[in-house]
């Protein structure tokens, strides 16, 4: 079976995609996504966060959450604002933000590949959240969410997709501030080409999309143990990808929060650090430059403070700067062992900038901030290389994808 494969995609209409394309349906609450969609009748919001459409008190999990997703996709449908290709085909996806452009392919791409590792994770899924979106595929009978992958060196595939976005594209939108652009490939032998150069990878990575994976695959199961002419090229043996070169993809900073010196003062926090890290007062902001460096704001105060080189291990997920300071500070000084569950401590996208980290301390609301050097793509593949997991909130990914442009139907 191959990596990933052509599939006819649900697009919106020419001229259609800047009244179509969303954020993605994980980024937004549900009062944020109801203030979006004023005057946008036709927003992609309408079917990712159904629940604006129904009473302010609805449950978002509730049946009839579902139920109206996919009354909303076919009202799109049924009035032309999305239609579908008449062939399988690649797609040539380019997203600039300021100076950063990337470019990549959405295609369908092999849950069989992804139950056997090939298509690679380095992240646990949430039970709740995957019951979330098989649900809500179920529902719609459509993968409407891509999952973001990244692929290893390919120079054939970067001079494709680079051909194949030099001309006119077939859809075209900005979403804050970010331009969404889309070519259809429709070329066979070039769909051929970019099929062989993939199945001549020997992985692929998830970058972001672990709970839209894990949820397609157990729609594959469940659907196949429903299907007694099951033959494995039915469409819900493929998942929805936008597979973007490694080399190309953006990662930020992923900075901490914390209520709390766990009892310390300020002056017996700095002291009690100082055994893993040297410390020095800053004149300024402290923005990370290098692995290992973390800026830490206190009272008012940025300091510049740096691992000791002898804590830091050789194995991928313990060298993380996010495990570092994990492992050496936050847990055995501030007492905060399960990240992912302590009320105590919050994370902050890099791309609310270090002005956010002060914000929240100068506010009274935590007590001091975290900042830090981003992960790098090297290290997300080498963890997940290795099939290990990686702290929560080690990566934030930008530019994010935007929702609408291609979704997978999976009932045909």
């Amino acid at each position: 079976m191959n990596l990933i494969q052509p599939f006819a995609a649900l697009r919106p209409a020419p001229g259609r995609a800047p009244d179509v394309v969303a954020p993605p349906y994980d980024v937004l609450s549900t009062a944020e996504a109801r203030e979006r969609v004023q005057g946008r009748p036709f927003s992609f919001l309408h079917i990712s966060k159904p629940e604006i459409d129904l009473p302010a008190d609805t449950n978002p999990y509730a049946p009839e959450v579902y139920a109206k997703g996919a009354e909303n996709l076919h009202k799109l449908i049924d009035s032309g604002v999305l239609v579908r290709d008449p062939a399988p085909s690649y797609y040539a996806y380019r997203i600039v933000m300021g100076p950063h452009s990337q470019t990549g392919l959405v295609a369908a791409a092999s849950v069989a590949d992804y139950d056997t590792n090939r298509i690679r994770k380095h992240e646990f899924t949430r039970p709740d959240k995957e019951d979330d979106r098989v649900r809500q595929i179920d529902a719609l009978d459509a993968q409407t969410g891509p999952v973001l992958l990244a692929y290893p060196a390919a120079p054939e595939v970067d001079a494709i997709l680079a051909a194949a976005s030099a001309g006119t594209p077939d859809s075209d939108a900005e979403l804050d501030g970010v331009r969404h652009t889309l070519w259809v490939i429709r070329d066979t032998a070039i769909q051929a080409r970019l099929t062989a150069a993939f199945n001549a990878l020997p992985a692929l990575y998830i970058a972001d999309g672990h709970h839209r994976s894990a949820s397609a695959s157990r729609i594959a199961a469940a659907r196949k143990a429903a299907n007694p002419a099951h033959s494995g090229n039915e469409p819900y043996n493929f998942f929805l990808s936008v597979i973007f070169p490694a080399h190309e993809m953006a990662i930020m900073d992923y900075n901490r929060v914390i209520a709390d010196l766990n009892g310390l003062t300020a002056d017996a926090f700095l002291a009690k650090i100082a055994g893993a890290f040297s410390v020095e007062p800053a004149a300024g902001a402290v923005k990370p430059e290098r692995p290992g460096v973390f800026g830490l704001y206190l009272t008012n105060q940025w300091y510049r403070i740096v691992i000791k080189p002898e804590l830091i291990p050789a194995d991928p997920v313990g060298r993380l700067d996010v495990s570092l300071l994990q492992n050496n500070l936050i847990a055995p000084v501030l007492g905060i062992s399960d990240p992912r569950r302590d009320k105590r401590i919050d994370f902050v996208g890099g791309i609310r900038g270090l002005a956010e980290l002060e914000k929240r301390v100068n506010s009274g609301e935590m007590a001091l901030a975290f900042a830090f050097y981003p992960t790098s793509m090297d290290d997300l593949m080498a963890v997940a290389d290795a099939n290990a997991v990686m702290p929560p909130k080690s990566t934030w990914f930008e530019p994010k994808l935007a929702d609408g442009l291609a979704s997978h139907l999976i009932g045909d």
